[in-house]
């Protein structure tokens, strides 16, 4: 190479483009990743960890009583109706009424609440506002809230859903 070859301008330089891109993307990625978070909520987020964490003993204690109580439940979907037989060791079930509580994993803002009206031997009736479809955290509670049935189920259950209280674990 001789000192009168010409030298080809800094944006056609191999080097300076190899050296440059690595920076430029990082600080492109990172403003995304800015506005993004900016702009996202923290659902699955909570402030008051003490809070929860005393309501544990007190979830704990609900699960108990349902499995004191024998407590099993059939829920049966149909459209947007929901029927629900549900059964003590005692017998039907008599409360005036159920409220069953849907939990989305992810999505806050897609959570439901249903209530369930008393038909008399054991049996309930309900009906959801919006169609419902994928994976849900279900929660079945009495008018006074002193037991709950809790689980995981793929809704609608095409063939139904039986609930039923597990032996809770010691808290």
């Amino acid at each position: 190479m001789t000192e009168n070859a010409p030298v080809a301008p800094w944006y056609r330089q191999p080097w300076f483009w190899f050296l440059t891109i690595f920076p430029l993307s990082a600080i492109i990625l990172c403003s995304v990743m800015i506005v993004v978070a900016a702009n996202m909520k923290d659902t699955m987020v909570t402030d008051d960890y003490s809070k929860e964490g005393r309501g544990i003993n007190l979830e704990i204690a609900r699960d108990r009583q349902a499995y004191d109580m024998g407590l099993v439940g059939d829920l049966a979907f149909h459209h947007r109706d929901i029927t629900l037989h549900l059964e003590t060791s005692d017998g039907p079930a008599d409360y005036p009424y159920l409220v069953l509580n849907l939990y989305h994993p992810t999505l806050a803002d897609r959570d439901r609440t249903i209530q369930f009206r008393n038909e008399g031997g054991g049996d309930y009736k309900g009906t959801m506002l919006q169609d419902i479809d994928g994976r849900w955290y279900y929660d079945l509670r009495g008018p006074d809230n002193t037991w709950r049935l809790k689980g995981e189920a793929w809704l609608p259950a095409e063939n139904g859903l039986t609930i039923r209280a597990e032996k809770p674990v010691k808290g």
